[in-house]
């Protein structure tokens, strides 16, 4: 709609209506102009700032607090992300005080520098910066407005409420999930403000407050000293912790949010402490068996096994066949084989016993603390043919084919449902194509999800990811453009020309001579 349109439309009305209508009219108009201007100005404006390498650094610098988003162009989750971010940015800059979201192109060649700063493993990844950039938390919330609004306004309050009254205690408090608070007599010294760095470090994982009586408190007795009290809503339903030295409290925290048997079921109350078990640090023991005919028999002798290894770094879960489809794809295993007890441990080496009895359980844990039980390690079969332009590989055949060929190896690891690897297929059998005639060069994929991959070696977050190992053994992940010439061009740089044979280097003296 535009100004000259909407004055012929008032002349045209005014004479229809007569002059003494025309005033009305015109403030109508004025109106409709004015709506029109700022729904535009509203469209065209972008509330969250795009960053690049010229103003990353000076622009976090300036700000206590802002949110910052790593993305990629060609990445789907950034395009589904971006309209509720977007929408969030603009909700959150009228709050007091105004919360500033922000992006980078960490994809953009210029910008790559900067961001390896930030350890970006995958697309999009967000981070909250805090002082000026001194302070960086991984962004854990929501990826939909609403969500992202509640979950950032939560972090711009302090990061421990203060409890002085029951009726504190009970607003504050879910007696559903994880909540620690720390009880001081008097609410200063060292050890408060060890708690209080605490409370900012994990603010984003879980709630926390502060009292100065435990009596207002649901749960516990009263303290004549310095007390860190997590209150939960499974096994003993309070443990207290007495140091205040930081990462001491992380490390009770994380080990007293989960219960001693976590439960994978269907129930979405457990989901909260699935993850948590798997996000532990522990070595992890998982027992899946028929919650409808096979709990009873295992649920006892299973809880006495857990209770036994209780602080021992192994953490214990009991999961329904049902429930865990996913688990039994990731393992290579199949729902038939249970009861299945599996043991992963910190180095990610896993130990497997299917058709397991309920009285083997704990001979299991004791031969496994004991070093007698061999890694079992997933890998799909090796191809009969591999005739392709682009190489298999399975977890059988990666030491042979990639570390000790000897060859320059591009490797992408996959997944069978992943779009963006689907796109990159062809491409990949291009530039396996163009370098058919050199032997010293090979071009591979494995699938990621098929095949136990050395965690030591590779750090895959999500897919594709490449990575490119010289003959000589250099091994870096590729995180350029996903087009034909630039793998090439990354390829030609970086990989080792073949050194010339003793019968060419006589020769060559030969010449000389």
């Amino acid at each position: 709609m535009n100004q000259n349109y909407l004055s012929e439309l008032s002349i045209a009305m005014a004479k229809r209506v007569g002059l003494s209508g025309i005033l009305v009219i015109v403030s109508l108009v004025v109106a409709a102009v004015s709506v029109v201007v700022v729904a535009e100005e509203s469209e065209e404006k972008e509330y969250v700032l795009t960053l690049d390498h010229s103003n990353l650094t000076h622009t976090i610098s300036n700000h206590n607090f802002i949110v910052l988003e790593f993305y990629a162009p060609w990445c789907g989750h950034c395009k589904n992300l971006a309209p509720e971010y977007e929408k969030a940015a603009l909700e959150l800059s009228s709050h007091d005080p105004p919360i500033v979201l922000a992006k980078y192109d960490a994809s953009d060649e210029a910008n790559r520098e900067l961001a390896g700063q930030y350890e970006i493993q995958g697309f999009p990844t967000i981070k909250i910066l805090r002082d000026g950039g001194k302070k960086v938390q991984e962004y854990n919330g929501p990826r939909d407005t609403a969500g992202i609004v509640a979950y950032l306004k939560k972090q711009v309050g302090p990061a421990s409420a203060e409890i002085k009254s029951k009726e504190d205690a009970t607003n504050l408090i879910d007696e559903k999930k994880i909540f620690v608070v720390g009880i001081f007599l008097d609410p200063s010294g060292e050890k408060f403000e060890n708690y209080l760095a605490l409370a900012e470090k994990l603010r984003a994982e879980i709630d926390f407050a502060h009292t100065v009586d435990a009596k207002f408190l649901p749960r516990g007795g009263p303290v004549d000293k310095p007390t860190l009290r997590l209150l939960k809503p499974f096994d003993e339903l309070f443990v207290d912790f007495e140091d205040f030295q930081v990462d001491a409290m992380e490390k009770f925290i994380a080990e007293a949010s989960i219960p001693i048997v976590t439960i994978f079921d269907n129930n979405p109350e457990n989901h909260a402490y699935v993850n948590k078990f798997f996000d532990g640090t522990n070595a992890k023991t998982l027992l899946f068996v028929n919650f409808s005919t096979e709990l009873d028999a295992f649920k006892s002798k299973y809880n006495d096994v857990a209770v036994l290894y209780k602080g021992d770094g192994v953490s214990f879960l009991l999961g329904d066949v049902e429930a865990g489809e996913g688990a039994f794809e990731y393992f290579g295993l199949k729902p038939e084989q249970a009861p299945v007890i599996i043991i992963m441990d910190t180095d990610d080496q896993k130990y497997i016993k299917d058709h397991v009895e309920p009285d083997a359980i704990a001979a299991f844990l004791k031969d496994y603390k004991d070093g007698k039980l061999k890694p079992h390690v997933k890998s799909e079969p090796i191809p009969e043919v591999n005739d392709e332009p682009v190489k298999v590989v399975v977890r059988d055949t990666l030491q042979d084919m990639v570390f000790n060929s000897g060859k320059n190896v591009l490797l992408e690891f996959y997944a069978p449902w992943c779009g963006h690897c689907k796109n990159l297929a062809p491409i990949l059998d291009e530039v396996a194509v163009s370098f058919e005639s050199n032997p010293d060069v090979l071009i591979a994929k494995l699938d990621a999800t098929a095949n136990d991959l050395p965690k030591s070696e590779f750090n895959v977050q999500g897919f594709p990811t490449m990575y490119f190992r010289s003959a000589s053994g250099n091994l870096s992940q590729y995180n350029g453009d996903r087009t034909k010439e630039a793998i090439i061009e990354f390829i030609e740089k970086n990989r080792d020309k073949p050194a010339q044979s003793d019968s060419v280097k006589a020769d060559s003296a030969k010449d000389e001579l």
